[in-house]
């Protein structure tokens, strides 16, 4: 399951988020979302997790938690139209 995290702090890593999940289950993929012009973080996510009973623990135990000042929200990402 394709999961968005919302609101992150700038000074937030990939690294860190992945530790974050995994305490809920196995990270297939973690993609912190980069500026391409200042190679900086745009403040969100996406975290897929193989197992759906583990992202949404993950959800729901991360939806509104403070990480690093900020406020974070996490939800099942939509499907890209083809």
């Amino acid at each position: 399951m394709k999961l968005i995290v919302l609101n992150l702090a700038r000074s937030t890593t990939e690294e860190e988020l992945k530790v974050l999940f995994e305490e809920y289950g196995a990270v297939q993929s973690c993609d912190l979302v980069l500026d391409k012009a200042t190679g900086k973080s745009k403040g969100f996510a996406f975290v897929e997790m193989p197992k759906p009973g583990e992202a949404k623990f993950a959800i729901i135990s991360l939806n509104n938690k403070k990480v690093a000042s900020n406020v974070i929200r996490v939800k099942k990402a939509k499907d890209k139209k083809a």
